[in-house]
């Protein structure tokens, strides 16, 4: 029997997830090893496993599960590869990213909740990331091409210094529009690099990726 107070929540989550469509067992298993409610307030604990959003004490959001997973399911990552994660908040999708990627790169426009989610993730046992505090917008251009791209804010259009990491055959997932409708959308770059295919999602709410650093 499982001493894991949280078990019974994870599960039920991930039996949820699997009934609404995510079919990917890489995202399901590492759904199942990310321990959500370590990143969560301490107040909200006890709804970590709900399939809902939560608000951080730092004014910004953990997103809804099932969007968190529909999101990396939309990355298509089989190992190895190298991913860059905007808005990487609290650090929770980019231990996620951790579980499914090679080496993963995450940017958070808060400098303490950087180094607040890096400790975290450190303390987790977490060794293929770096996160750092910067704008979004930008990306990280010192480690690009990136063969995955999550941004977890929302931009009125895929911003062009993004497309421009993207590598050859990569993908890259966000929600665009402005602050009444947004669309998740998933961009993938063939294999040449020379053309890109779009598919949005379904509609989605997030809070804005805000320019600059604190």
């Amino acid at each position: 029997m499982s001493d894991d107070p949280h078990q019974h929540a994870r599960t039920a989550l991930l039996e949820q997830l699997f009934h609404r469509g995510i079919r990917d067992r890489r995202v399901l298993s590492a759904m199942s090893r990310v321990p959500r409610h370590l990143f969560v307030p301490a107040e909200m604990r006890a709804h970590a496993y709900e399939d809902e959003v939560i608000p951080l004490t730092t004014g910004s959001t953990l997103s809804q599960p099932y969007v968190v997973a529909t999101m990396l399911e939309a990355l298509a990552l089989r190992g190895g590869e190298r991913a860059l994660d905007i808005g990487s908040g609290s650090g929770y999708t980019t231990a996620l990213l951790c579980e499914l990627a090679g080496m993963v790169y995450g940017i958070e426009m808060d400098a303490q909740l950087s180094e607040l989610s890096a400790r975290r993730l450190r303390d987790l046992g977490y060794q293929n990331f770096q996160i750092r505090a910067g704008d979004g917008w930008e990306g990280w251009p010192d480690h690009f091409p990136y063969d995955a791209i999550q941004v977890s804010a929302a931009v009125p259009a895929i911003p062009p210094k993004l497309l421009d990491q993207l590598a050859a055959g990569g993908r890259l997932v966000a929600p665009v529009g402005g602050s009444e409708h947004q669309m998740l959308r998933v961009l993938h770059l063939s294999d040449d690099g020379s053309t890109t295919s779009v598919r949005d999602i379904f509609p989605v709410r997030f809070v804005p990726l805000v320019r600059g650093s604190a």
